[in-house]
C-alpha cells in the first residue's frame, strides 16, 4: 500500500493536494421497524460491534401511507467514521470483509459519484468478523460511502486502489 500511495504523492507538486479519505459513512435502513419495534434496536447493536461507535438513529420525515410508515418512525441507522476508526474499518473491509464475499470478483469501478466519492452496498454482515453468526435473526444490508477529498473519479480510484481496494477489471 505505502508504495503506491508514495507513487500517487509524487504526481502533485504540492504535498497538500494528494487526495485522501476523508470519512466513511455506513447506511442501514431497517424496513422492518414498521412491525416490529426491537428489530432497530437489535440492528443498531449490531451495526455498533461492526464498526465500533454508536449509530444514530434516522426517523422518517414525513408520513408515507403506501409505505406503512409515519412521520418520526425509527427507519434506518447510520454511522460517520473518521480519523482512526475510519482507517482500521476501511483496512478490515479491503483485507478481510469483501475476500469473504461469495463469488466476489471486485466492486464495480462506475459507482463515483463525479465529485470522487465513492458508494457501494453490500448485501449481508456476516462478511464482517465481528457477526456471530448464531445471533443473526436476520440478514441485512448496508450501504458504505468513502468520501475523499479528491476533485474528481480518476484521482478517487487511484487513491482507493492505493489502498488496496478491489476493482472490477471492466471488459470493453
Amino acid at each position: 500500500m505505502s508504495d503506491l500511495l508514495e507513487k500517487l504523492k509524487k504526481e502533485y507538486d504540492n504535498p497538500m493536494r494528494v487526495p485522501c479519505v476523508v470519512k466513511i459513512v455506513i447506511n442501514r435502513g431497517v424496513g422492518e421497524a414498521r412491525e416490529d419495534a426491537k428489530a432497530c434496536d437489535v440492528s443498531a447493536k449490531e451495526l455498533a460491534e461492526i464498526t465500533g461507535q454508536k449509530p444514530l438513529v434516522r426517523t422518517a420525515k414525513k408520513s408515507i401511507a403506501v409505505f406503512k410508515i409515519r412521520e418520526g418512525m425509527q427507519i434506518g441507522l447510520k454511522v460517520t467514521l473518521r480519523g482512526e476508526r475510519m482507517r482500521q474499518f476501511l483496512n478490515k473491509l479491503i483485507n478481510i470483509c469483501l475476500p469473504k464475499i461469495r463469488d466476489f470478483k471486485g466492486v464495480s469501478p462506475k459507482s463515483f459519484d463525479g465529485r470522487g466519492n465513492y458508494t457501494f452496498g453490500i448485501k449481508e454482515q456476516l462478511v464482517f468478523p465481528e457477526v456471530d453468526y448464531e445471533r443473526v435473526d436476520r440478514v441485512r444490508g448496508m450501504d458504505i460511502t468513502i468520501v475523499t477529498s479528491a476533485a474528481n473519479d480518476n484521482e478517487a480510484k487511484k487513491l482507493l486502489e492505493a489502498w488496496g481496494m478491489p476493482f472490477r477489471k471492466e471488459t470493453t
